[in-house]
């Protein structure tokens, strides 16, 4: 492929504005990096949240937003000719790639936890205005930088659901590796029906659980929820109050609660209603609540008196990426992942995606910078 010296982007320049479509320089090729063309970037909620300007102590407009991205190579860098796992790149191949972690540090040497890497570079993040400048999705074209792991995506797999599991597939193989997994015949609460609860529902069913109870809203996502492998669903719109959805878990494990919880809503109340669902000795997962800075209340010794295991989780590294493309490969035939992805959005409507998803019309839209 020919490489163009610019890349068209849709740019946010301020908070609660409509996206700026910039045509940003291209930089040479430094070794072992990569320039791919975007083929496909997925919308999360954290883009959301970036664009109302909640994070604004960590973003410094202009960024080219998007980090749930697969690119097809279009040039790779002096001494780049595989990907993390061995295979060969060449030019069109389809990959997905990791943050770039500085491998330099006590968290990414000594702890082994490179998501706590305190120099991570993080696509979908950066000011635009500073070199590599393609570090985002919402683009024709990225970046990939010699520190990024990177692993070729599976012919089988739609280049739309790779991008979906790039953060929130993987940010639940982390979490579920971080717990110990899920044991044959455990009941799971998943709290969320959002993507990140969609596929901790599929992973529990895939792992065996005897019952899997998906709690969230509105009733189209528990329909999927149940495609994708939800026994139970409570609906907090016609089941509001915490104390009867506690009342209807109790009921479906004989009194005790549920063996796991997974906090994947995302909501300060979804915490202590988990601690009060999870059973005397059982595990706690949270994940939704990750850049939540709400306090909220608990008493000062049930986790000691309940025996609880309560685990968080951030992001995902190599291993997580590319178990989250196995998981997909493996079961794309058995399970409707299709349904998750909505509508498909151009570079110079991707405020109307943005908006689209805040006001929850969309579960997983998709910018196509190609169109």
């Amino acid at each position: 492929m020919s490489i163009p010296k610019t890349s068209r982007a849709a740019v946010l320049t301020a908070y609660n504005q409509p996206h700026e479509i910039r045509e940003i320089a291209i930089p040479e090729l430094i070794p072992n990096a990569i320039l791919v063309r975007v083929e496909t970037t997925t919308v999360c909620g954290t883009d959301v949240h970036q664009w109302r300007g909640d994070y604004a102590s960590l973003t410094h407009p202009p960024i080219i937003q998007g980090h749930e991205i697969i690119g097809r190579v279009v040039a790779l860098g002096s001494g780049r000719e595989q990907d993390t796992v061995g295979n060969r790149l060449a030019e069109g191949d389809r990959i997905s790639w990791t943050y770039a972690f500085c491998n330099n540090c006590y968290f990414c040497r000594v702890a082994r936890e490179p998501t706590l890497c305190t120099r991570r570079r993080m696509y979908g993040w950066l000011c635009c205005d500073d070199f590599p400048h393609l570090m985002g999705g919402y683009s024709e074209y990225a970046y990939v930088l010699p520190e990024c792991d990177v692993v070729r995506v599976p012919d089988s797999i739609p280049s739309s659901l790779a991008a979906a599991s790039a953060c929130s597939l993987r940010t639940a193989v982390h979490g579920f590796e971080r717990i110990g997994g899920i044991a044959t015949q455990d009941t799971v609460v998943v709290q969320g029906a959002g993507p990140v609860g969609l596929w901790s529902t599929a992973m529990a069913a895939e792992a065996g659980a005897g019952q899997v109870i998906t709690i969230g809203a509105p009733s189209s996502r528990l329909e999927l929820a149940t495609q994708w492998g939800a026994s139970r669903t409570i609906d907090i719109e016609s089941v509001p109050s915490p104390a009867d959805r506690q009342a209807l878990v109790m009921d479906l494990t004989r009194g005790r609660g549920a063996d796991v919880v997974i906090e994947a809503a995302g909501v300060p109340a979804a915490l202590p209603e988990a601690i009060e669902l999870v059973r005397r000795g059982g595990r706690v997962l949270v994940m939704g609540l990750a850049a939540n800075t709400t306090p909220v209340s608990l008493p000062a010794g049930v986790i000691a008196t309940k025996h609880l295991r309560v685990t968080g989780v951030i992001s995902g590294y190599f291993p997580h990426y590319y178990r989250a493309l196995q998981f997909l490969e493996a079961n794309c035939s058995k399970y409707p992942f299709d349904k998750l992805i909505s509508s498909t959005y151009s570079l110079e409507r991707a405020t109307d995606a943005i908006r689209s998803m805040a006001a929850m019309r969309e579960l997983k839209p998709v910018i196509d910078p190609q169109l």
